[in-house]
Formats: C-alpha cells, sequence, structure tokens
C-alpha cells in the first residue's frame, strides 16, 4: 500500500530531522526530498522498486515524488532529513524531472545535525550532500519510468478526491490515460487493486479524523467518500478490527 505524505507541501523552505530506532515504513511518497542516514545497524530500503541494503554512514538520498519504504534489518539507528525543494533551488531546477540512478551512497564524515541551526548552515549541508550524489551517480529522465509516473498521479487524484466520487474510470478519465493500462499499471507497481487501495485511504483519513476532529461518525464517513454509513462500518471493522465509535475511545 502507498501513501502521500504532504512533506514538503505546507511550507516553502521547510527542514525537519529526528531520530528512528529500529523502525520500518511502508511505502510512500512526498514533495520534499529526504535523506535517511544510517548510524548504527543496518536498513533495507526500496526506492521505485530498487532494492538497498544500508550500512553504517550509508546515506539514501530520495527524490521528490520518488516512492519508497524502509524496514529495519536486526537492528538500526536512523537520522531522518526531511527537506523542502525550494530550499535547494539550484538544484531542484537543474535536475526537476530527472531521478539518481542510485540513490546510495556512504558518507566520509558524520553531520552534527544539532548544529543546523540555522538556513544557511542547512543549505550548506544539503548542498554538500547533493555534491557528492552527482559524484556518485548519473541521473536518467523520470519519463523513463513512466508507470512509476502514472502511478504517482494517481495517488495525488485520490489524495485531492477521496471525498468525492474517485472510481479508477473517474480517474482514468480525468488524467487522459486509458482505464485498462491504468488499472494493470496500479496493481502491478502497489501490489493491490485499485478499489482496495482507495478503501484503505480512506479509511486512514476516517482514522485520522476520529481521533482529531469533533465530528460525528456520520460527518466523517460522508467526509470520506462514503455516502452508506453500514458499508463505511463494514469497511472500518474489516480494516482496524474495531468499531468507529471504539476505535474513537481508544
Amino acid at each position: 500500500m502507498v501513501f502521500f505524505e504532504h512533506h514538503g507541501v505546507e511550507e516553502k523552505e521547510s527542514f525537519h530531522y529526528f531520530t528512528s530506532v529500529n523502525n520500518n515504513f511502508p511505502l510512500h511518497f512526498h514533495r520534499a526530498y529526504e535523506l535517511i542516514i544510517v548510524n548504527e545497524g543496518d536498513l533495507y530500503i526500496t526506492i521505485d522498486q530498487k532494492e538497498y541494503v544500508l550500512t553504517k554512514h550509508d546515506v539514501a538520498f530520495i527524490f521528490n515524488n520518488q516512492i519508497h519504504e524502509f524496514k529495519t534489518i536486526d537492528q538500526s539507528n536512523i537520522t531522518i532529513v526531511l527537506f523542502s525543494p525550494e530550499l535547494i533551488g539550484h538544484f531542484f531546477m537543474n535536475y526537476k524531472g530527472y531521478i539518481p540512478d542510485n540513490n546510495v551512497f556512504q558518507l566520509t564524515h558524520f553531520p552534527n545535525m544539532d548544529a543546523l541551526d540555522a538556513i544557511y548552515k542547512q543549505k550548506s549541508f544539503l548542498y554538500d550532500m547533493c555534491s557528492l550524489l552527482v559524484d556518485h551517480t548519473q541521473f536518467n529522465p523520470v519519463e523513463y519510468s513512466t508507470k512509476t509516473k502514472a502511478l504517482h498521479n494517481i495517488l495525488l487524484y485520490v489524495d485531492g478526491n477521496y471525498g468525492d466520487d474517485c472510481s479508477l474510470k473517474t480517474v482514468a478519465k480525468h488524467l487522459q490515460y486509458d482505464y485498462a493500462y491504468l488499472s494493470k499499471v496500479f496493481v502491478q507497481m502497489a501490489n493491490m487493486t485499485f478499489t482496495e487501495y482507495l478503501i484503505h485511504y480512506r479509511i486512514s483519513q476516517a482514522c485520522y479524523q476520529l481521533k482529531n476532529s469533533q465530528q460525528s461518525i456520520g460527518e466523517i464517513a460522508l467526509n470520506c467518500g462514503y455516502n452508506n454509513l453500514r458499508s463505511f462500518n463494514r469497511n472500518f471493522k474489516s480494516i482496524t478490527s474495531h468499531s468507529p465509535s471504539k476505535y474513537r475511545k481508544f
């Protein structure tokens, strides 16, 4: 299952980092660039269906809208840096529409993230990472991966329209793609049907709204594209193993 996250959308120049221990994160993508730096241990990571195993001081430089996930191998301590494209505007404009042939390289010196407390220090660090990546690999036009591009477009459409009519036929018409082609691509890339993904996505949004709003269950169901409360309750329980009212109380 693939999720779109809003990193890099809310702010023009955003820079966030945090440490994660023995963590896993499922397939997702976002507008922000991302660095995953391995401090200790080993990490399995997939980027646009390419598989890597990262060890100590390896870094994965993930471009905006590249679909990726990571899993800890035995144990791991990693630093994740998320930053908006505008923060490295020159690099972003020069490599817009391209993706690295190899996203992973090794650091010769480890950065002190706490020292990056001003925007110019952050930009200096990030451009250093850009330089290491450029020296390390070649870049391919994103058009080489038309299936990935099609999947990105589908997921972005769902993110903006999951509360309305969001059938794959509607998506295909909006994106001007052949319906049968999109259906096949989606199953190949996401390992589930579009309908299965849409149900999971809507329920994930409902879970968030149940925990973070005072709206009624009926209002939340409607927000998430359900005109039939019975169908919403059935799908919600199938995915979470709880009714919406019970989930809200946790």
